[in-house]
């Protein structure tokens, strides 16, 4: 069960309400980087998972994320407090309102009218929170892959978002939420190698062949050498010839005999004639066609 403790889990100090940094702050409220989209993301594989250990670790960082919602919903609450109460009590003239709405170059004046001024379930962008930013798939030693890599994309977008403003009681704030993308990073990680061997993910092993092979694809001036293409544990391609294989590189099907004489008599009917040349309406649209 969950029980609501009404005191954030971090203090949070606005200096003065910012419509338009309310409105950025919804990327890490509905965003697909966001604290919603984190707690459904390790909720989800805690209810799926065996393992003790992991199970604990996912729903205790879970419950962290929504306190984590909270802190952000909150700040983006106190800085729409004025265009909150402007937008509902209709102080100012119809144009002045929209002017202090949109000051800056911001569109918080769409959050604001949809919304009136609390923490909607979209992007900053407007766009709606979405289910398929969860991208679980059921399988430890990918998820927490996964998982290590969303709180790296949460940490970046509360560093761009600490550089966004100067109220120090919200950068403190994002601080805390950024750093805690830390903790959660190195708990993830933890997890992943208490896992031996984690690699490759799932249980089927790669085709020995093809494990350890690198092949040049992309040709030309740039090409590099580095450990992720030479030593001992790479094959290096330089020119790489389909079908590595040693097929014929095309695609092939067995069909039973009825059904092979089926596809060829479509074969037959649906045939171009290369020796054609029809009269077509762009001929005509194009104005070059002339009756003879």
């Amino acid at each position: 069960m969950f029980v609501h403790n009404k005191r954030l889990q971090y203090t949070v100090r606005v200096g003065a309400p910012n419509p338009g940094l309310a409105n950025l702050l919804l990327e890490q409220f509905g965003g697909p980087q966001g604290e919603l989209a984190a707690a459904m993301r390790y909720f989800t594989q805690g209810l799926n998972e065996d393992d003790p250990g992991r199970k604990d670790l996912l729903l205790d960082i879970a419950t962290e994320e929504l306190s984590h919602l909270e802190i952000i919903g909150s700040i983006v609450a106190m800085l729409n407090k004025g265009a909150k109460g402007d937008l509902a009590e209709a102080i100012e003239e119809e144009a002045a309102l929209y002017r202090s709405l949109t000051e800056g170059g911001n569109d918080s004046h769409i959050t604001s009218l949809l919304y009136g001024g609390g923490p909607a379930l979209t992007n900053s962008a407007g766009v709606p929170w979405t289910a398929a930013y969860v991208d679980s798939i059921g399988e430890p030693t990918a998820d927490f892959r996964s998982n290590i890599a969303a709180e790296a994309r949460a940490k970046i977008i509360y560093e761009r978002l600490i550089n966004v403003t100067d109220d120090p009681g919200i950068k403190e704030a994002l601080g805390f939420l950024m750093t805690r993308e830390l903790a959660h990073q190195k708990s993830f990680e933890k997890a992943l190698h208490a896992i031996q061997p984690n690699f490759p993910q799932g249980k089927l092993p790669g085709m020995p062949e093809f494990t350890s092979v690198y092949f040049n694809l992309s040709q030309g001036e740039g090409d590099m050498r580095g450990s992720w293409n030479q030593g001992d544990q790479w094959a290096f391609v330089d020119d790489p010839q389909p079908a590595v294989d040693g097929g014929s590189g095309l695609a092939e099907v067995d069909l039973p005999e009825a059904k092979l004489e089926v596809v060829e008599q479509m074969k037959l009917r649906t045939a171009s004639d290369p020796a054609a040349d029809p009269l077509t309406g762009a001929d005509l649209g194009s104005g070059a066609y002339q009756k003879p």
